[in-house]
């Protein structure tokens, strides 16, 4: 008898790390970074068209267009004849053929020296010319440079010391790493009223996106948090994940609206209305109905995507669903979460077993179940209500920059430094999403006339 129970408890732990080795970021929350060398294979679900990729029949292509005002003309004439060796050089040409070429010019630095001029008057006054306004030390930076240093380094993602090889090798600009640091520190000032208009926006909308990830900050793993709306977009990095961040960050404390998420339970301490990320549930449906071999899964699926068919094409319209639709949704919704019951049943403890504490541990099916049938209301708030998204995809579009940051400059050095960067693109991304270029953005709150959204 111990070597049967021994053989079981090994036979459920070699299942469990089946299962555990078949989740890749498509039937899992696990991210991309994970899966390694060995890809799964791309599952899309849109529905054939039969045509070829690319650009179609008939498509109207677009190319560089000429520029009626070019900076520099560069005549090539003819000057004798290729056959006979005439002279031409004072025929008018038969035709002009143009070509332009667009490039960016190679000059140096522009370095401009204010001089300010003294003069003592005969009453003994000494009369001083004032300089240009921000023009303050002997030797400084403009205001350009600060904006490309800051841009390099912030939005583009590269690290200060090949930020300053950047700026030396194309504008010969010898920027230090320490006067790279203090420009940063100087832009984080004067964003920081930006900011608390865009977590002002933030807790006024209606459906606000919240997400966290892993962030390392020095040697030590912190988590950056994200919430964002269409026009607004706030970090913030926090040694922890849960509600302590999140009290810390003050948005979800007076938010009012719903919040979209991924059904991580610290989110649901907040009084705020909830709505669950789709794009999760169908990423474990998948994993159920593959590795557990259950239709309930793939009815689900099919379910769902259903739905947002229909909501889709709704939307346009600009009307909701009507109220038979929707309840001929939630019905084939509940027919299909009673087949997933059926098919994953919980057994009858043995008369002989241990009571344990805390819940009793269920199958991942189970689990999964349950969720989409308690929450039912988060998972099918896109349905009762269109301006709700199907998914969380804006706050992980908006998350995402972070992985970059970290494959191409490891971590930030210090909690400064991550003050700095989560505070200076928390601005960038709110401008780009109110129509302010990037650059144009930083270069606004170098001059220190910062873009600040409208409440």
């Amino acid at each position: 008898m111990a070597i049967e129970k021994r053989l079981c408890v090994l036979e459920k732990q070699v299942e469990e790390l089946m299962l555990q080795k078949a989740k890749n970021s498509k039937n899992s929350s696990k991210p991309p970074s994970t899966d390694g060398f060995k890809k799964p294979n791309p599952k899309s679900r849109r529905k054939k068209t039969g045509r070829k990729s690319g650009g179609q029949k008939g498509h109207k292509g677009s190319t560089l267009n000429p520029s009626d005002t070019p900076d520099v003309i560069e005549d090539h004439r003819v000057t004798e004849c290729e056959r006979c060796k005439k002279p031409l050089e004072d025929q008018t040409p038969d035709e002009i053929v143009k070509r332009q070429v667009f490039d960016i010019p190679r000059v140096p630095i522009l370095i401009t020296e204010h001089r300010s001029e003294e003069k003592t008057c005969s009453c003994g006054h000494v009369n001083k010319a004032g300089f240009p306004e921000g023009v303050n030390a002997p030797v400084q930076y403009g205001e350009l440079v600060q904006a490309v240093a800051v841009y390099l380094n912030v939005y583009q993602m590269i690290p200060y010391k090949r930020t300053c090889e950047v700026l030396s090798d194309l504008l010969g600009c010898e920027m230090s790493e320490g006067t790279l640091h203090n420009l940063l520190g100087k832009c984080n000032e004067r964003v920081k009223e930006p900011l608390e208009s865009i977590r002002e926006n933030i807790r006024k909308s209606n459906v606000a996106h919240f997400d966290e990830t892993g962030f390392r900050v020095g040697s030590t793993r912190w988590w950056l948090h994200v919430a964002s709306t269409q026009t607004a977009t706030y970090y913030q990095a926090h040694p922890k994940r849960g509600s302590e961040a999140m009290d810390a960050i003050d948005i979800l404390p007076r938010f009012e609206g719903r919040a979209i998420h991924d059904h991580w339970k610290p989110y649901y301490k907040y009084l705020c209305k909830h709505g669950l990320c789709n794009a999760h549930h169908l990423r474990e449906l998948v994993f159920v109905h593959e590795e557990y071999n259950q239709p309930w899964a793939e009815e689900m699926i099919e379910c769902l995507m259903e739905i947002k068919l229909e909501t889709d094409l709704q939307r346009g319209s600009g009307d909701q669903l009507s109220p038979n639709r929707i309840r001929e949704f939630g019905n084939l919704y509940q027919l299909v979460l009673n087949k997933g019951y059926e098919e994953n049943p919980i057994a009858p403890l043995a008369p002989d077993a241990k009571k344990k504490r805390g819940r009793r541990a269920k199958s991942k099916p189970r689990n999964l179940l349950e969720r989409l049938d308690i929450h039912r209301e988060e998972a099918l708030a896109f349905m009762y209500d269109l301006n709700v998204p199907f998914d969380n995809n804006l706050g992980e579009r908006d998350i995402r920059m972070t992985k970059v940051k970290q494959k191409i400059s490891g971590t930030c050095r210090s909690e400064k430094g991550a003050e700095f960067f989560c505070n200076a693109r928390s601005y960038i991304s709110t401008a780009q999403k109110n129509s302010i270029r990037a650059f144009d953005a930083v270069l606004q709150a170098v001059e220190g006339n910062a873009f600040i959204p409208a409440l």
